[in-house]
């Protein structure tokens, strides 16, 4: 678990650096579970991943509520230490074999394909999904889409 005093300097830094108008940030998390953790916050750290996708069914069985739009987040590395803040600017619901080649490249993992996403992703989501009693079904499991970008550390544009 994050140290709390750890995130809120980390946020407070950006938010003088940016000079934000935001008073907090809505949560900090990893992204893709430890093992992928480092590697998908370097990605976002530099702007190269701006979406993400979650197990929609996932949301129901652990209680979560969906992510929303137009907050602010903290994306932890595989310690737990803030790596960069983003700002979510659009989460929606579709069936997992209706995310296209712009959400795969907006990814930003290996080679940006649809079909790399695809292969990536099934495997995930079926580890995931039977950690929590399910099976992930390719052909009608929904996922939850998460499109941000990176405000601190300042990006430069891509």
């Amino acid at each position: 678990m994050a140290d709390q005093q750890v995130l809120d300097d980390f946020f407070a830094k950006a938010k003088a650096a940016l000079d934000l108008p935001a008073a907090t940030y809505e949560d900090a998390y990893q992204l893709g579970g430890p093992e992928l953790a480092d590697e998908l916050a370097a990605l976002v750290k530099t702007g190269q991943k701006t979406a993400t996708t979650s197990g929609f069914e996932l949301y129901t069985i652990e209680q979560d509520p969906l992510p929303i739009a137009g907050v602010y987040n903290i994306i932890l590395d595989r310690q737990d230490r803030p790596v960069a803040l983003t700002f979510t600017d659009n989460v929606f619901v579709t069936p997992f074999t209706k995310v296209d080649a712009t959400i795969a490249r907006r990814e930003g993992e290996g080679s940006q394909s649809l079909a790399s996403w695809r292969a990536a992703h099934k495997a995930f989501f079926r580890r995931e999904y039977q950690a929590n009693g399910i099976q992930f079904d390719p052909a009608s499991s929904m996922v939850v889409v998460e499109e941000f970008h990176t405000v601190y550390p300042i990006v430069q544009a891509r």
